[in-house]
C-alpha cells in the first residue's frame, strides 16, 4: 500500500505539477477554521432585513433609523428608509454619525411629541447606552440584523482583497517563471515597477494635461511606459546572450540602474497629479470583480496556451532542460531567451502600471522587494530553480500560497517578525523540496 502511494505522488501528473494546489486547499482550511466567529451583517442586505423585521412586530411603524457614516452604514440605512417607506412606515428621523448624534435625535423627536415604535440600528449603534436614558425608548426597541457563523477569512470582501493584492505579483510572476524555467533570474522586476510606475505618471503630468488627460492619453502613456520596461527587459537578455554574462549580474546591474532613473525623472518625489480615467484599470470592477484580478486570470490563461501549446513554451523547456542540446536541435536560444526577458520586463511593467492606477499616484519607491515576493511565489509554485520543469498555474497557486499565509496570519495577529519568519521557511521548504526531487530523478 506504501510503495502503491509512494509510486502515485512520484508520478501522477496532477500531483507533480500542481501538488500545492492541496497546500493551498489546507491552508485556506486551516485559517478558516482559525478566524471562525460571529458575523453581523451589514450593507444594504442587511438594512433590509431589519425593515423587514420591523414590519412584521409593528403596521405601520415610527422607526428612528441610527447607523455610523461609513460607506456600508450608508447603504444599510439607504436600504432601510427605502423598504420601510415602501411598506408605509415612517421614518421620523435618520442619524448617520455617534452617539451624542443619536442622543440629541431621539431628544428632538420626543419633544416634537412624537413616539418611536422601533430604532432601525446595526450591531455596533444597538450597544450604544444612550437609548436607556430615555424611559419611553431604552435598547429594547432597537432592532439588528440577525447574525451567523462564519470565517472571517472566507467573507467575500477578504477572499477579493486577497486576490486583488496578489494580482500585481502574479502577472510579474508569470514572465519570471518563463525566465526561472530557462534556467534563468530576473533581480530587476521591483525597480522596472518603480520605473514604469514614474514615466507614466510623469507623462501623463508633463505631456497629457495631468488630471484632465482621456482616455486616449492614458493608454498612450501606459503603452509607452510598458515598452520602456520591455526595452529594459530586452537588454538583460542581450548582454546575458551576447557576452555569457550571468543573468544574476546582469539583472542585478539593472535592479540598480532602473532604481536610480525612476528617483532622477521623479526628483525622489511622488507624483499624485493624474486623471480619474487612469484609475479604472487598478480601482475599477466588472460584476464586482476588481479589474486587477480580471487582468491576472486574463494573462494566466494566454501564458498557459503559449507554454503548454505553443512552440515557444516548448523552446523554453527544453533551453532549461539543456541548452545545448537545444541548440543543436536547432532551437533559436538566442531568440528565445531575449524573448522571455523582454517579456518579464514588459510584464513587470505592467503590474507598475496596475499599482499606480490602484494608489492614485506614481512613486519611485514602489515595487521594493517585489522581486523577491515573485521568485518565491515562483519556486512555492514548483518551478525549479535549476530550470526546465514548472508549470505557470503552479506559480499562481504560489502566489496565492503566499497570499493567503500573510493574509491569515495577519487575521490571527501573527507578530510581523513572526511573519517574516514563516515566509522564510516556507521558501527553504519549497526549494528543499525541489531539490530531492531533483535527486530522486537522477537516482
Amino acid at each position: 500500500m506504501n510503495n502503491a502511494i509512494t509510486r502515485f505522488l512520484g508520478t501522477s501528473p496532477l500531483v507533480r505539477d500542481y501538488g500545492m494546489s492541496f497546500v493551498l486547499l489546507l491552508l485556506v482550511g486551516l485559517f478558516s477554521a482559525l478566524t471562525l466567529k460571529q458575523q453581523h451583517p451589514t450593507g444594504a442586505d442587511a438594512g433590509r432585513q431589519v425593515a423587514d423585521l420591523i414590519l412584521v412586530r409593528h403596521t405601520k411603524p415610527r422607526v428612528l433609523v441610527i447607523t455610523r457614516n461609513t460607506p456600508e452604514d450608508v447603504e444599510f440605512s439607504n436600504a432601510a428608509i427605502k423598504r420601510l417607506e415602501e411598506k408605509g412606515a415612517r421614518v421620523l428621523a435618520t442619524v448617520r454619525g455617534a452617539a451624542p448624534d443619536a442622543k440629541q435625535s431621539i431628544e428632538e423627536v420626543l419633544k416634537s411629541g412624537e413616539s418611536i415604535d422601533a430604532i432601525a440600528a446595526n450591531d455596533v449603534t444597538a450597544k450604544w447606552t444612550v437609548y436607556d436614558r430615555f424611559p419611553e425608548v431604552g435598547a429594547g426597541k432597537c432592532v439588528v440584523p440577525a447574525s451567523y457563523t462564519w470565517p472571517d477569512f472566507l467573507k467575500v470582501s477578504n477572499l477579493l482583497g486577497v486576490a486583488n493584492q496578489t494580482a500585481i505579483y502574479a502577472i510579474i510572476a508569470i514572465g519570471m517563471t518563463m525566465v526561472i524555467i530557462t534556467a534563468g533570474i530576473d533581480l530587476s522586476v521591483g525597480s522596472l515597477v518603480a520605473l514604469a510606475s514614474v514615466c507614466v505618471s510623469i507623462l501623463l503630468r508633463d505631456c497629457f494635461g495631468g488630471i484632465s488627460a482621456g482616455v486616449a492619453a492614458v493608454i498612450i502613456a501606459s503603452t509607452t511606459s510598458v515598452l520602456v520596461c520591455a526595452l529594459a527587459g530586452a537588454f538583460n537578455g542581450f548582454m546575458i546572450t551576447a557576452f555569457r554574462i550571468p543573468p544574476f549580474i546582469v539583472t542585478l546591474g539593472m535592479m540598480m540602474m532602473a532604481s536610480g532613473l525612476s528617483f532622477k525623472l521623479s526628483m525622489g518625489q511622488s507624483i499624485p497629479e493624474l486623471p480619474s480615467s487612469f484609475f479604472w484599470l487598478g480601482r475599477g470592477h466588472i460584476f464586482g470583480i476588481p479589474n486587477p484580478i480580471l487582468l491576472m486570470l486574463a494573462l494566466y490563461m494566454i501564458a498557459h496556451i503559449v507554454m503548454s501549446r505553443m512552440v515557444l513554451g516548448r523552446y523554453i523547456y527544453s533551453i532549461g532542460g539543456n541548452e545545448e542540446a537545444a541548440r543543436l536541435s536547432g532551437v533559436p536560444v538566442t531568440r528565445v531567451q531575449l524573448a522571455v526577458y523582454t517579456i518579464c520586463g514588459a510584464l513587470a511593467g505592467l503590474g507598475g502600471i496596475v499599482l499606480t492606477s490602484q494608489l492614485s499616484a506614481g512613486d519611485p519607491k514602489f515595487g521594493l522587494m517585489y522581486e523577491l515576493e515573485v521568485i518565491a511565489a515562483v519556486v512555492v509554485g514548483g518551478t525549479s530553480l535549476m530550470g526546465g520543469q514548472g508549470k505557470i498555474f503552479g506559480t499562481l497557486i504560489g502566489a496565492f500560497i503566499i497570499a493567503v499565509i500573510k493574509n491569515g496570519m495577519n487575521l490571527t495577529d501573527v507578530d510581523p517578525f513572526n511573519q517574516k519568519i514563516v515566509l522564510g521557511a516556507v521558501l527553504m521548504i519549497a526549494v528543499l523540496l525541489d531539490t530531492l526531487r531533483r535527486k530522486k530523478g537522477h537516482r
